[in-house]
């Protein structure tokens, strides 16, 4: 994980984690990656974000799911964003890590805790941070806790024989 300082929207200096460099692809000619759609090296998209998602009343949806949490060693990721919705508005998508909802931190909590929380407010601000690199080793993550807990199954059935 790489850090590095950047304003935030009030100009105070903040430390933000990046993801590790990825070379451009090789197919892209170096005089053409800066404009080409496939390659876009603008870190920006990377920074913490605020967001505020309303809500008339707690039982209308989210718009959006999520995954992961302290349980499954990483944090909560925005997993899917519903179509026409509030949070398709504001921008939220898939591989966005939410760090905090209403002050509350998200960075270590587990996953019905983080559900719960989201889904007993009307209004509800959120600090994002555009994440797929982690995000996607919550797949691999899940995977790995799965065949744990299947080992561990298998072994408690046979030292019951």
């Amino acid at each position: 994980m790489l850090q590095d300082l950047h304003a935030d929207q009030t100009g105070e200096m903040i430390t933000v984690d990046l993801p590790l460099y990825e070379h451009p692809p090789a197919w892209i000619p170096l005089h053409e990656r800066k404009y080409h759609p496939d390659y876009n090296n603008d870190i920006r998209q990377f920074l913490p974000r605020s967001v505020k998602l309303r809500r008339t009343k707690v039982s209308d949806a989210l718009g959006f799911n999520v995954r992961g949490g302290k349980e499954y060693l990483c944090g909560i990721y925005i997993s899917k964003v519903m179509t026409g919705t509030e949070a398709e508005r504001l921008r939220l998508r898939e591989g966005d890590q939410i760090l905090q909802v209403n002050a509350e931190s998200f960075t270590d909590v587990e996953h019905a805790a983080a559900v719960k929380i989201l889904k007993s407010n009307t209004v509800i601000e959120m600090t994002l941070r555009y994440f797929p690199y982690g995000y996607s080793k919550t797949y691999e993550k899940s995977k790995l806790i799965a065949r744990l807990q299947e080992q561990q199954r298998l072994s408690a059935a046979v030292d019951k024989r």
